[in-house]
C-alpha cells in the first residue's frame, strides 16, 4: 500500500474530529449563551424575598436582569429580546395587565424615534448627506483623525441647531457612512468602529449640556426642580452647570476611542486623498435642507410654542411622506425605516416602568438610602457611594427616562437625609447615568447607529466601562469644585 494511500484516510480522519470539535465548541457556546440569561432569570426570581421588595417586584427584577443579559450577549436580536421581555412580564405576573407591559409602546419618545428616522432617511435619500460627505472629506485633507476630530467638535456645535443626539445622529451617520465609502473603509475596519462607536457613545454628550438639548435635560432639570429646592432651571443656568462637565467627558472619551482603534487611523499614502466633487444642488436637497432646518427651529424655540419634541419630528414626517411635496413614499418609509428601533425602544421602555409600577423601584431607594447611613461625616464617600449605584442602575435601565425617574429622586432624598447639597446630588447622577452606553439597546440615539457598524456588544460594554470611569474621574476632580464656584457645593 502507497504512502498517499495511508495519508488519505487519516486526512479524513482529521476533518472529521475538526468538523466534531468545531461543532460541539459552537454547540457549548450556544448552551452558555442561552443558559446565562436562564439562570440569572432563576437566580433572582427564586432568591429570597428581600425584605421591602413585592412579589412582582422582585419578577420585575428577575426579567429585567435576564434581558439585559440578552441584550448584552446578542443571544437573540435584540428587538426579540425587547419582546420576550414584555411577554415574560405578562407570563409570570410581575404585571398586572397586559396594558402595563405595553406601557412604552404609548410614550411619546417612540414616535420621536420614528420621526426622526424618517427625516434621516429623507435627508439620505435626497443626496444631501452625500453633499455634506463631500464638504467633510475636503475639509478632511485625507485625514481620518481631521475626520474624527471635526466629528467630536460637531457633536457640540450641532448641538445648537439640532439640539436633540437622536436627530443628529439618524442625520450624521448617513454623512459618515458616505465618508467612508469614498474612502473603501470596511465596516469591520478600526476607523469604521471609531467612528460609529463615537456616534452611538459619545453624541449624546453635546446634548445635555443645553436645556433643550433633549430627553435628558428636560426630564432631568424637571426633575430636580420638583424636588422643591429651586424654581425651574434657565437655560443659561443649566447651560453653567452642565456645560463643563459633559464637554470636559465628551474630549477625554473621544480620546479614550481613539486610542481603542487607533490603527484604524493611519491610510497607506493617497487613499484618502480623492478628489469628489458635488455637482448641481438639486431640488429635492433643498427641500430636505428646509425640512432640517425647520424642524431645528421648531426644537430649539419650544420655550416660545410649548410643543413637545415629539409633535415636530411628526410634523417633519408628515411633510416628508405627503405626495408631491415630500421626499419618500410609503412603501420607501415601512421598507427602510428600521422597525427594530421602535420595537426595542418601546420594550426598554416598558421593562423599566415594570421596575417602578411593581415597587422594585421604590425598594431599590430604601437600600441605598441605609446603605450609606455609615458616611454621613464622610460626603465624597457618600457621593462615590451614589455615582456606583447611578452606574448600577443605568445598567439595568437602558432607557434615560426610566433612569433619571427612579435614580434622581433617590440620590436627591439621600443627599438631604445625609446633609448634601441635594441638587448637586442630582446633577451627579445626570452626569454618571447619561454619559455611558452600556449595550446596544441602552439609548434612543445609539440603537440605530450601532446596528448599521459591525460592533459586537463586548465592544460597547468595553467602552461604557471606560466611560464610566472617566465620568466619576471627571466628576469628582474638575465638576464638584467648578461646581463649588458657581454656587453648587456639595455641601449647603
Amino acid at each position: 500500500m502507497g504512502t498517499s494511500a495511508l495519508v488519505a484516510p487519516l486526512l479524513q480522519i482529521a476533518s472529521l474530529l475538526d468538523r466534531i470539535t468545531t461543532r460541539n465548541m459552537h454547540l457549548a457556546a450556544l448552551a452558555f449563551r442561552v443558559g446565562l440569561p436562564v439562570a440569572v432569570f432563576a437566580a433572582v426570581i427564586l432568591a429570597p424575598n428581600p425584605d421591602g421588595l413585592t412579589d412582582q417586584g422582585q419578577r420585575a427584577l428577575a426579567v429585567m436582569a435576564a434581558a439585559v443579559v440578552l441584550w448584552a450577549t446578542e443571544t437573540l436580536h435584540i428587538a426579540v429580546t425587547g419582546m420576550v421581555g414584555i411577554v415574560v412580564l405578562v407570563l409570570v405576573g410581575a404585571v398586572d395587565d397586559v396594558g402595563v407591559a405595553l406601557y412604552g409602546f404609548s410614550q411619546p419618545v417612540t414616535y420621536f424615534l420614528v420621526g426622526i428616522l424618517t427625516l434621516g432617511l429623507a435627508v439620505h435619500r435626497s443626496g444631501l448627506a452625500e453633499r455634506l460627505a463631500v464638504y467633510l472629506i475636503r475639509l478632511a485633507g485625507g485625514s481620518p483623525r481631521k475626520l474624527y476630530a471635526q466629528m467630536l467638535v460637531s457633536f457640540a456645535a450641532l448641538t445648537f441647531a439640532l439640539p436633540s443626539a437622536s436627530t443628529r445622529g439618524a442625520i450624521m451617520v448617513h454623512v459618515y457612512e458616505q465618508v467612508l465609502e469614498h474612502w473603501k473603509v470596511e465596516k469591520s475596519a478600526p476607523l469604521n468602529k471609531a467612528v460609529m462607536m463615537a456616534m452611538g457613545s459619545l453624541n449624546r454628550l453635546g446634548s445635555t449640556a443645553l436645556l433643550a438639548g433633549g430627553i435628558t435635560p428636560v426630564v432631568a432639570s424637571a426633575l430636580i426642580a420638583d424636588f422643591g429646592l429651586i424654581d425651574d432651571f434657565s437655560w443659561t443656568r443649566w447651560f453653567m452647570l452642565m456645560a463643563v462637565p459633559f464637554y470636559l467627558i465628551l474630549i477625554i472619551g473621544g480620546a479614550a476611542v481613539y486610542l481603542l482603534y487607533r490603527s484604524g487611523f493611519t491610510f497607506p499614502e493617497g487613499v484618502g486623498a480623492v478628489e469628489l466633487k458635488a455637482g448641481p444642488i438639486q431640488s429635492k436637497e433643498i427641500r430636505a435642507g428646509l425640512i432640517a432646518v425647520g424642524t431645528a427651529l421648531l426644537w430649539f424655540t419650544d420655550f416660545a410654542h410649548g410643543l413637545p419634541p415629539v409633535v415636530p419630528a411628526l410634523i417633519a414626517m408628515t411633510v416628508i411622506l405627503l405626495p408631491g411635496i415630500g421626499l419618500l413614499s410609503w412603501r420607501e418609509f415601512e421598507q427602510n425605516i428600521g422597525w427594530t428601533n421602535f420595537f426595542v425602544i418601546a420594550s426598554s421602555l416598558s421593562l423599566a416602568n415594570a421596575l417602578i409600577v411593581s415597587g422594585a423601584a421604590a425598594w431599590f431607594a430604601d437600600t441605598l438610602v441605609g446603605s450609606v447611613e455609615g458616611f454621613r461625616n464622610h460626603p465624597m464617600l457618600i457621593l462615590l457611594a451614589m455615582s456606583g449605584a447611578a452606574a448600577a442602575v443605568r445598567v439595568v435601565m437602558p432607557n434615560i427616562s426610566g433612569y433619571l425617574a427612579f435614580i434622581i429622586p433617590v440620590a436627591m432624598s439621600t443627599g438631604a437625609a445625609l446633609g448634601l447639597n441635594p441638587v448637586v446630588c442630582g446633577l451627579a447622577v445626570v452626569v454618571v447615568g447619561d454619559s455611558v452606553v452600556f449595550y446596544p439597546a441602552g439609548a434612543t440615539a445609539s440603537v440605530f447607529i450601532f446596528q448599521r457598524a459591525e460592533l459586537r456588544g463586548l465592544e460597547v460594554v468595553r467602552v461604557g466601562l471606560i466611560m464610566t470611569v472617566i465620568a466619576v474621574g471627571v466628576l469628582f476632580i474638575a465638576v464638584l469644585p467648578y461646581w463649588n464656584l458657581v454656587g453648587e457645593g456639595l455641601t449647603p
